[in-house]
């Protein structure tokens, strides 16, 4: 019965953190992969897997080990560590991630909506559509227990099954792949930093908390008060979301090698959308769009009950509870909202994305190491590879 619990729990936990990786990047970046890379798309979605599937799982690793405690994940910088996680916070929340994955989804979802308010990409419509979206998430992640219930259980399959279908129609009606639009080399590493923008390493960090006191909660106390056998099951979870992330990933980009014609001057969420439409026509497309919709949904879920759950606690010192603390994220991810995608990209593809990005990497091995071999070096390789990638980026 135990081990019968047990499987039951790592396959919806699984499920889960797939439904919590799987915004609005992770439906965007991948198409673009296999477009940019064409013929080359085998070394373009390699360079995409390493720092959009590895990475998490590597994070997801780093915090079992630190038992969710992203404090003393990021605390091993010392006085830097709270500065960097409040900046973290805002990236994921709403700087970057939350407005990201507003925009995407009125982006797929506005040729089928049927109130004319909410179409288009004016001011008006997306200040609407942010209203709605925003106001949905409220709904889905006030009940902050219930969170990782209904991704797992609902929204996850729901997403696989429509990703599915999409990229099967796909492979049976693929034509030629495109030209490669740079050597082999060349698209390796454009897309290895391409995965950047998936943010889904700093989701990894934030997100295990929700993952580690689900399964401390269904394992029973035995289980989760052995942090070896919670991080054993963690780990397995970890494997089967970030997998299914991968297989998607690599079905993604098979898609845009081969219906992307055309498409390489549209932002990545237009292209999507195109690819969507001329795989699956119009009725398909309006299921995917759905789907979609229900990922952005579920990453927006996770992300504004772990960044209400900061500031309920680490900002306010739990004298804002926690719903107020979640209606100030939302309402804070307004405005670059209703700017449109285009705008949210330009943000997200600059120095906070990918100079920071690789100071985090660098951080979470440090943080591996040090609980596994007692490796205490630390700020010095951190500052020093940030140091690195603002020059590289500027230069």
């Amino acid at each position: 019965m135990k081990q019968k619990l047990s499987k039951a729990v790592v396959i919806s936990s699984g499920l889960a953190i797939f439904s919590m990786f799987f915004g609005a990047g992770n439906l965007m970046y991948p198409i673009k992969t296999g477009i940019i890379s064409g013929t080359n798309n085998f070394f373009g979605i390699s360079g995409f897997l390493i720092t959009a599937v590895l990475l998490p799982l590597f994070g997801l690793v780093a915090m079992i080990l630190f038992n969710g405690n992203y404090k003393e994940f990021f605390g091993r910088l010392g006085a830097a560590g709270k500065p960097v996680t409040i900046i973290c916070m805002i990236v994921i929340g709403p700087l970057v991630a939350i407005p990201r994955i507003v925009s995407v989804a009125h982006v797929m979802m506005a040729p089928f909506l049927p109130i004319k308010l909410l179409q288009g990409s004016s001011t008006g419509s997306l200040l609407a559509f942010s209203i709605l979206f925003l106001g949905i998430t409220f709904l889905g992640s006030f009940k902050e227990n219930k969170i990782v219930d209904v991704l797992g259980y609902v929204i996850s399959p729901l997403l696989v099954a429509s990703l599915g279908v999409l990229i099967f129609m796909g492979f049976l009606s693929a034509g030629p792949t495109l030209p490669a639009s740079a050597p082999a080399w060349n698209v390796f590493k454009l897309n290895l930093i391409r995965g950047y923008g998936t943010l889904d390493l700093l989701a990894a960090i934030f997100f295990a908390s929700i993952v580690l006191g689900i399964l401390k909660d269904k394992l029973g106390t035995g289980t989760a008060k052995s942090l070896k056998k919670l991080a054993y099951i963690g780990l397995k979870a970890g494997v089967i979301g970030t997998g299914l992330l991968g297989l998607v990933y690599i079905g993604q980009s098979y898609l845009g090698a081969h219906f992307g014609a055309g498409l390489s001057s549209l932002n990545e969420g237009q292209a999507f959308r195109e690819i969507v439409f001329r795989v699956l026509g119009h009725y398909g497309a309006a299921i995917v769009g759905s789907a979609s919709m229900l990922a952005c949904f579920s990453t927006s879920i996770a992300l504004g009950a772990v960044i209400a759950e900061y500031l309920q606690k680490e900002v306010f010192y739990n004298k804002v509870g926690y719903v107020a603390s979640l209606t100030l994220v939302l309402l804070a991810s307004m405005p670059l909202a209703i700017y449109g995608l285009d705008a949210v990209l330009k943000l997200a593809g600059g120095p906070l994305t990918y100079v920071g990005y690789p100071a985090l990497i660098v951080l979470t091995f440090c943080n591996i190491a040090y609980k596994l071999f007692n490796f205490k070096p630390v700020k010095v390789p951190v500052l020093a590879t940030f140091i690195l990638a603002l020059a590289a980026y500027f230069v």
